[in-house]
């Protein structure tokens, strides 16, 4: 989560590591270089550089092949016989290499000194026109060519089980295999297949906000949203391009047959990256899968699962030798190779809750998609194996007779207590969904046990004295403490504990706490406080907190920086503004719950809602105006939003007939049917028309459209609500009734105070309203 210092040498825990680089080595610099561009097409997966030398366009392009397992390169110009370089495959010292080249592939393998792990690489060079050699030392060299093909592929012995994590075999003949496969199928077909296998994914989701992306390179943009001088078209521009780069993040990290991304994903271009670019688990990993569910990439989990899954013989015998307990444990950190205990740094390395954390995730996997198999079959064994390591660790506070964790000590401030709220809270998150997992699965001896330790778990869940959440059991917390960790909102996200309409006292606890914090942190810190602010539908609060993490805390490229670069930021973001459009943690679908103001209109489709549900959503004004809902299962959907406040209709767009549903003020249920699309459509609207910016004290005319889209409207008030010194002639308006597919603008005279703000209208009539907003500078 946070920084610390190096290990010695002798705690041979080891790094993730690079496989090594591909060098291009050409005869000469190229001359006057001009109109240099690169680029990353991240709709296509696709990246390269374009520039002119000597009158002639030279252009490359790179793409790594989920679908084929190769990374390929295309190296051409706009003249023949122009493209001429020296293949090598370079490595670090600290493996055997044996480098070779034969009718124009690069064979390049060896071991690692440490731990003996064997790799293999091929470099297939295919060239258009010019020659080709083949050079004694591995080399391979291609002169006078027209274009030029480069077809990678790499592998290791590498093997998720224990306890050998190895497979035994030559990684040399699977890598032989794939570039021989992907030579044969060609360039167009690879390419064809990189595209359709990426967009399959990307193209789920699509967010508009008005955004408008200026005609300047991306690290220009940044700074001009940096330093304020970026149009608000520009700014969305910036911000939706942020949110799709975290999915593209996710899909070219993590893919099914992969390990999961971990701290730099696998970018990490060094033998000693920071932190090891380890799997930390008391935060880091889990924020990367964030927005696996909640933006469409449920598929990007399977190396998740696979992953956690294999740390599960280790963590058996952590278990047992450490606490003498049943189940399986895993700390703070973890590598691929089963280490599941502790090292010699415990403020830094003892919590034990991780596994419980991570198996969150099996768990809502499971609500997202409602597969009863997963559930059956990988998570509730899960659950149930961390619950009984929990049943067995957990020991009697003598102050209170509740069950507690200690040793417990609360990420990365500490100190040892017994009891701390968030590894209270953790393991009561997964009390929970073990009991209602045994429950759904008919497992009822262990839903009693489990929920008899669930009644007498102390929650973790406290107001302290100054009406903060409590950090931990004993009211200690500092108001002036501003750390970056603010561990103890667990409960408020990822877990759904806390909630502001169910749990009204503790929200407003946990917003004290988060306030008391402050906006700063590290990159991943004000990622996960979006999250929070998104959760306590304070969109406002949750979108100043992605403009501090875009402008302090992200790199030129749009990494996250810790510093260092850290992917988890990027992850945490793109689920704290999906958690502003849509949110189902609670009792119902929520749509837009934490719209910030300078969101007022746009679009969202595809995002992901527990029950199996794909949503999109249309609003102007800050209201939805449609919603449209696709539905994998059978069954009770609960929605919430203001369009169900005034006049609307349901239909089904699978039959085409119109659905009656139940209405209990701005939230409905609806009997879905497995594969219909669903949608609620607006048949009343209101839209303020104001000038975009105004001075203090200087009147302006503000205009009111009251419009019947659907049915007749019934007669209602228009009522202003302003900032606190604002001033409205006339206060409100009467609206007459109006009929169908008509309108009528009232008309206001605003006398405004200093500071930017958010105009709100609200047309209320005998059982409805309708509402919008209209933010100005």
């Amino acid at each position: 989560m946070g920084g610390r210092p190096a290990r010695p040498a002798e705690a041979r825990f080891r790094a993730y590591q690079t496989f090594g680089d591909l060098r291009l080595t050409q005869p000469q610099a190229p001359p006057e270089v001009s109109d240099y561009r690169r680029h990353l097409d991240i709709s296509t997966a696709t990246a390269g550089v374009r520039y002119t030398s000597g009158g002639t366009e030279f252009t490359r392009e790179y793409f790594a092949s989920a679908a084929d397992n190769v990374i390929v390169a295309r190296l051409s110009a706009g003249q023949p016989g122009r493209i001429g370089f020296t293949a090598a495959i370079t490595a670090p010292d600290n493996r055997s290499k044996s480098a070779s080249a034969r009718d124009g592939r690069l064979t390049f393998s060896g071991s690692l000194h440490d731990n003996g792990m064997r790799f293999a690489s091929q470099v297939q060079v295919l060239n258009d026109g010019g020659t080709r050699t083949d050079n004694a030392d591995g080399t391979v060299t291609v002169q006078d060519a027209d274009a030029v093909t480069l077809v990678l592929a790499g592998g290791t012995d590498y093997s998720p089980a224990y306890p050998a994590y190895r497979t035994g075999e030559d990684p040399a003949s699977g890598v032989t295999q794939r570039v021989d496969q992907a030579v044969a199928k060609g360039l167009p077909a690879l390419r064809s297949a990189h595209v359709a296998d990426h967009q399959a994914l990307f193209d789920r989701v699509d967010l508009q906000l008005g955004q408008q992306p200026p005609a300047i390179p991306t690290d220009d943009l940044l700074r001009s949203y940096q330093d304020g001088s970026a149009s608000p078209a520009a700014r969305k521009a910036l911000e939706v391009l942020y949110f799709q780069y975290g999915r593209y993040l996710l899909i070219a990290s993590s893919r099914p047959g992969s390990l999961p991304a971990n701290l730099q994903g696998v970018w990490n271009n060094s033998t000693s990256p920071p932190w090891s670019a380890d799997y930390h688990v008391n935060i880091n990993l889990q924020m990367n899968y964030w927005p696996a569910e909640t933006t469409n990439l449920a598929e990007t989990t399977a190396p998740l699962f696979d992953y956690v899954d294999s740390m599960v013989p280790a963590g058996e015998v952590t278990a047992q030798e450490m606490f003498g307990n049943r189940g399986w444990v895993v700390h703070n950190e973890t590598n691929p190779f089963g280490f599941t205990g502790v090292h010699d740094w415990a403020t830094a390395f003892w919590f034990p809750e991780s596994g419980a954390w991570l198996a969150q995730h099996y768990y809502e996997h499971y609500r997202f998609t409602r597969d009863e198999a997963f559930l059956r079959d990988r998570a509730y064994p899960m659950l149930k194996s961390l619950a009984r390591f929990w049943i067995d660790e957990l020991v009697v506070d003598p102050r209170d007779g509740k069950l507690v964790v200690t040793p417990s000590y609360s990420p990365e401030q500490g100190p040892f207590t017994a009891g701390a709220s968030m590894s209270q809270q953790i393991v009561g998150d997964l009390l929970t969904s073990t009991v209602e997992a045994a429950n759904l699965l008919g497992d009822n001896a262990f839903a009693a046990e489990a929920g008899d330790v669930l009644s007498r778990l102390d929650p973790g869940l406290r107001i302290g004295s100054w009406g903060q959440l409590q950090e931990w059991k004993t009211d200690q917390d500092d108001p002036a403490n501003q750390h970056r960790h603010v561990s103890h909102l667990f409960a408020l996200h990822p877990g759904n504990r806390v909630t502001p309409r169910e749990t009204a006292e503790l929200a407003e606890a946990a917003k004290v706490s988060l306030t008391a914090r402050g906006d700063g942190g590290t990159g991943w810190s004000k990622a996960w406080k979006i999250n929070f602010w998104a959760r306590l539908l304070d969109g406002d609060h949750a979108h100043t907190m992605l403009s501090e993490l875009l402008k302090s805390s992200t790199l030129t490229n749009l990494w996250d920086t810790h510093p260092p670069f850290q992917i988890d930021g990027n992850f945490g973001a793109t689920a704290g503004i999906a958690e502003m459009l849509l949110q189902s943690h609670a009792d119902a679908v929520d749509i837009l719950p934490a719209l910030p103001g300078t969101w007022d209109s746009g679009s969202v489709r595809g995002l992901r809602a527990r029950g199996d549900l794909t949503v999109d959503v249309e609003w102007s004004g800050g209201s939805p105006t449609r919603i449209g809902l696709a539905a994998g299962r059978t069954g009770a959907v609960d929605v919430r939003s203001g369009l169900f406040s005034g006049p609307f209709e349901v239909r089904d767009v699978t039959t085409g007939q119109t659905v009656e549903v139940a209405r209990d003020g701005e939230r409905i249920t609806l009997a879905a049917e497995q594969g219909h699309r669903y949608e609620a459509t607006a048949l009343a609207s209101v839209a303020i028309t104001a000038p975009e910016t105004v001075e203090p004290g200087v009147p302006f005319t503000a205009e009111v459209t009251v419009a019947a889209i659907g049915d007749a409207l019934p007669r209602g008030d228009v009522q202003l609500t302003l900032p606190q010194g604002w001033t409205a002639v006339p206060a409100a308006q009467p609206s007459a009734p109006l009929r169908a597919g008509t309108d009528r603008t009232h008309r206001f005279e605003i006398t405004p105070a200093t500071g930017a703000a958010t105009l709100h209208v609200t047309v209320r009539g005998d059982g409805w309203q309708v509402r919008a907003r209209k933010p100005v500078g």
